[in-house]
């Protein structure tokens, strides 16, 4: 329990990486990770595009404002949803963002609990960057990209922060 405690408060975003390849071994347990993620009615809709190619990486980091590690990152991953796995009418349409979200938490933290260093990259709700991305890695017409996760080996090592407020819990009532 400690040792996951400690991955869960020492994990930062990574956006200075080492020109090393992340292994496919690893890319697969990370993988993994997120989809052992929670989900609506475990609906699990999510796919995931892996990028190693540079040039990909490159043409993703033109279209993107704030994506300019993707230059030296080992690789990418496109958290993309699939519309006819989604269960739910009306609103209940949208629980893909959170089910999306908690897979990219996990993958997150596997990345960190395995000396990778890694950051999310806001692809939703920029309809534009979600355009051109999906049309960079060929996804149909139809699916929705929450976001891209530049990953590789660290090049940098940020300081351990806590962000724990207790003001900010409330018990019983606000």
């Amino acid at each position: 329990m400690e040792k996951f405690l400690e991955v869960l408060n020492t994990r930062r975003s990574i956006r200075k990486f080492l020109d090393h390849p992340v292994e496919k071994e690893k890319i697969l347990k990370i993988l993994e990770a997120g989809m052992n993620a929670p989900s609506a009615g475990n609906e699990q809709p999510w796919h995931f595009v892996v990028v190693t190619d540079r040039q990909k990486m490159l043409a993703m980091k033109e279209k993107h404002p704030y994506a300019a590690m993707l230059a030296e990152a080992a690789a990418a991953i496109a958290v993309v949803a699939d519309p006819k796995l989604l269960k739910y009418p009306g609103p209940g349409q949208e629980m893909w963002i959170q089910d999306l979200s908690a897979a990219t938490e996990n993958i997150l933290l596997a990345i960190h609990a395995l000396g990778l260093g890694g950051v999310w990259l806001a692809v939703h709700p920029y309809e534009e960057r979600e355009r051109e991305i999906a049309k960079i890695l060929e996804i149909p017409e139809g699916y929705r990209i929450l976001n891209l996760i530049a990953l590789g080996y660290p090049n940098q090592t940020p300081d351990t922060i806590t962000r724990f407020k207790e003001e900010r819990i409330h018990w019983e009532k606000w």
